[in-house]
């Protein structure tokens, strides 16, 4: 891990990169499969999975409905698990449903917005060497509660052929009743244009590998939204001599393991939790098994020392990370003076990793500093919001003048006109 020891603001924009790759190449095969899935359809799609995945699929599509969540055999212990976060998780978003509020803006003038779910969307679920079916719960609960009509998960068979028990269960447990078995970019292809087998949706929800995401960005040219253009996962730990330092590093390799173009970042206010954090990552590191993802990792990670708490703060919000640890004695004015973070983890027994699973709120954040522009997944990101007006005789008088005379400043006499038309009727009346 690199150190800085008071960087320099001109440093900062350096300091705050993420680990870049050359996707000219991704961006060509993403928009060769869009092309080839628009001509073939499903077959493009069965052909992919046999050439990225080595899986023979005969048919896409599995219906969960005629699958009983009792004869989804995953262990016991699991199972429970899974339970204990869909409550917490339902009963945190659930409580974002939103009031309708109706508001007179002027008398007889009447305004108020209302809250209508997005009917088609579309969940991505990653497979591969980590299946995330914790991520099922993120997704497709919101989606629940929203009244999505209809709720598409895509992810890719594991070798049998199979999907994932785990992945099958918390589905199911979320309503989801048609599960695609097609991954990687292929899989957003799909969700973009619909297939036979494949509706097409009007948004698309989940994290991915890179050619995932820049399907996600591809998507945008076919009329879907997506939940936001999400990279490599991210943590910012802020620490000073308050923090455990054995669980400031377990904080930083659980985020490291996720991926070789993971970053991690420490910024202290204490020198020597620093040196104690480098020796805790070199212990721990070793028991672990995804230990090559941690190492490469590690290396685009990086050791910050700030001497006063202001400049912390304000590096922390040109950083904007995507999980952001507050571990320090002051919490109070780091909470209060943040401005760009997509969820933060307060004092030192809030792991990052209890927000992952079970804590109930979403992990489906914004990175690469997109924390500046986006908010992590809620319930509001699986609706749109409308807004209503009425007015009375009384009203459209009230601001009868006031509306002719915008209209006219602009140089558009209809708009005028269908005020004025109006107002004439009702002096003659």
């Amino acid at each position: 891990m690199k150190k800085y020891c008071n960087p320099k603001k001109d440093n900062w924009v350096s300091i705050c990169e993420r680990p870049l790759y050359d996707n000219t190449q991704i961006k060509n095969i993403v928009n060769d499969i869009f092309a080839d899935v628009k001509t073939n359809g499903d077959k493009a799609l069965i052909n992919y999975t046999k050439k990225f995945d080595n899986i023979d699929i005969k048919e896409i599509g599995i219906d969960l409905e005629k699958i009983d969540i009792s004869e989804i055999n995953i262990d016991s212990e699991l199972k429970e698990a899974i339970d204990i976060a869909f409550k917490n998780i339902y009963k945190f978003h659930e409580s974002q449903l939103f009031d309708s509020k109706k508001i007179e803006t002027s008398k007889g003038v009447f305004c108020w917005q209302d809250k209508r779910p997005i009917e088609n969307v579309g969940l991505y679920i990653p497979g591969g060497t980590a299946p995330l079916f914790s991520s099922v719960l993120m997704l497709a609960i919101p989606a629940m509660i929203a009244k999505c009509k209809k709720v598409i998960l895509c992810t890719p068979p594991e070798k049998n052929g199979n999907i994932n028990k785990a992945i099958l269960y918390s589905a199911k447990l979320c309503n989801v009743n048609t599960i695609i078995n097609i991954g990687g970019a292929q899989a957003i292809a799909a969700m973009s244009l619909g297939t036979e087998n494949v509706p097409k949706v009007n948004k698309i929800f989940g994290p991915g590998n890179q050619y995932v995401t820049s399907a996600k960005l591809h998507s945008i040219d076919y009329n879907t939204a997506i939940d936001m253009p999400a990279g490599p996962s991210e943590l910012l730990v802020l620490a000073d001599s308050k923090a455990n330092p054995n669980y400031v590093a377990s904080d930083l390799l659980s985020q490291a393991e996720h991926g070789p173009d993971s970053q991690v970042i420490l910024v202290s206010l204490c020198k020597v939790l620093i040196e104690k954090v480098e020796k805790a990552l070199k212990n721990q590191s070793k028991t672990l098994e995804r230990i090559d993802f941690v190492n490469q990792s590690i290396s685009n990670s990086k050791l910050i020392y700030f001497e006063n708490k202001e400049e912390a703060v304000e590096f922390i919000n040109e950083y904007a990370p995507e999980h952001y640890i507050i571990n320090v004695k002051d919490e109070t004015y780091f909470i209060e003076n943040l401005v760009n973070a997509g969820s933060v983890f307060i004092g030192n027994y809030t792991p990052e990793s209890a927000g992952d699973y079970a804590s109930g709120t979403n992990h489906t954040l914004p990175t690469n500093g997109n924390a500046k522009q986006y908010s992590g997944v809620n319930l509001d990101s699986f609706m749109k919001t409308i807004t209503f007006q009425k007015i009375s005789k009384k009203g459209l008088i009230n601001i009868s003048k006031t509306v002719e005379t915008m209209a006219e400043a602009e140089g558009l006499q209809a708009h005028k006109n269908a005020v004025t038309i109006r107002i004439n009727d009702i002096k003659n009346e």
